[in-house]
């Protein structure tokens, strides 16, 4: 049994991780150069969060449109919503597991990016199914995709967060914590999971994305500040005609997109190619198909009804006011 984590020591803990994580996000990053209009975009350090930024960077689509970019990588979604709303940051990158922030209203979706399979509920070896976890403890990054997967996992089983001793941990924590075994699961996500799997071969996946697709799908995205695409119609449109040709380059070029995204991230190339397996990636056409038959605001509204049902969100505001298709669609013209 591992070892007992104090709410004191836990809430000191979390909160040190999160200052140290805003300080990491205002101070890192990369530059696209000195000239245009400036574009401070925030990135997950894997293929979804980072491969579209490291497009534009090589291929110097910031420029082409008039932009300047200053790009700096965050652990989570919900971070960068944070930092968007204190304007220190324009846009940023969610998976799923973060779409309730701007479906209440504190964020506008403005492009689709791919569709996630990347989040696991991983349990150390020995533990052969959800059930086995009822009183044991288990790591999340709260409101996170990790947070999202382990919820599903749980209603499937017919139980809840109440039988288990849930933990909220810092990713980077949950990595350290379960390979030296300090905690029984974790609701987490690859790549960090595969970063895991070297130190615990033997870990077990006892649910992932792929078992809910019947009846939820998985959308990551691009988001940003209410005030920005209120005020700055036209800078947003530079920046989604940006993401638009990084999306079709990836869609032609994925080998050369995943070298690309190493390059970026300065991790093995076969590791990114790993990471984007676990995701469906989206053409422009396709998205915007997607976006006009109303596809993509049947998935939100998928996600606004599991976040209702697991009590993150108690009336979500509409998709068509928070996914700003209309301007997605736009920038292509």
């Amino acid at each position: 049994m591992p070892p007992t984590l104090t709410r004191r020591h836990l809430t000191t803990s979390l909160a040190a991780l999160s200052a140290m994580a805003l300080l990491a996000a205002c101070g890192s990053g990369s530059d696209s150069g000195d000239s245009g209009d400036k574009v401070r975009f925030g990135y997950i350090g894997d293929f979804n969060g980072a491969s579209l930024i490291a497009i534009a960077d090589a291929k110097g689509l910031w420029k082409k449109h008039g932009l300047t970019a200053e790009s700096t990588v965050f652990t989570n979604g919900p971070l960068q919503i944070q930092a968007l709303g204190t304007d220190n940051l324009d846009f940023g990158y969610i998976g799923p597991g973060a779409m309730w922030l701007p479906a209440s209203g504190q964020a506008k979706v403005v492009a689709i990016n791919t569709l996630g399979n990347s989040d696991r509920v991983i349990a150390q070896p020995g533990i052969d199914s959800m059930r086995q976890l009822e009183g044991k403890t288990v790591a999340v990054p709260e409101g996170t995709s990790g947070d999202m997967i382990l919820s599903l996992a749980l209603e499937k089983a017919g139980m809840t967060k109440d039988d288990l001793k849930v933990v909220p941990m810092d990713p980077s924590t949950i990595v350290s914590a379960f390979s030296s075994q300090q905690v029984d699961a974790a609701g987490f996500w690859y790549p960090a999971t595969a970063t895991i799997k070297k130190q615990v071969p033997d870990l077990v996946e006892l649910a992932r994305n792929t078992d809910f697709e019947d009846d939820i799908s998985f959308p990551t995205a691009f988001v940003a500040g209410n005030k920005l695409v209120a005020d700055r119609p036209e800078k947003v449109k530079k920046v989604l005609a940006v993401l638009r040709e990084a999306i079709a380059f990836r869609s032609a070029h994925t080998d050369e997109a995943v070298e690309l995204t190493a390059d970026k991230l300065r991790v093995p190339v076969d590791q990114v190619e790993a990471d984007a397996a676990n995701n469906k990636l989206l053409g422009v056409d396709e998205l915007d198909a997607l976006t006009r038959d109303g596809t993509v605001a049947k998935w939100l509204t998928g996600m606004n009804d599991y976040f209702v049902k697991t009590g993150k969100l108690k009336k979500p505001v509409d998709p068509k006011s928070y996914y700003t298709g209309d301007l997605f669609m736009g920038a292509g013209k």
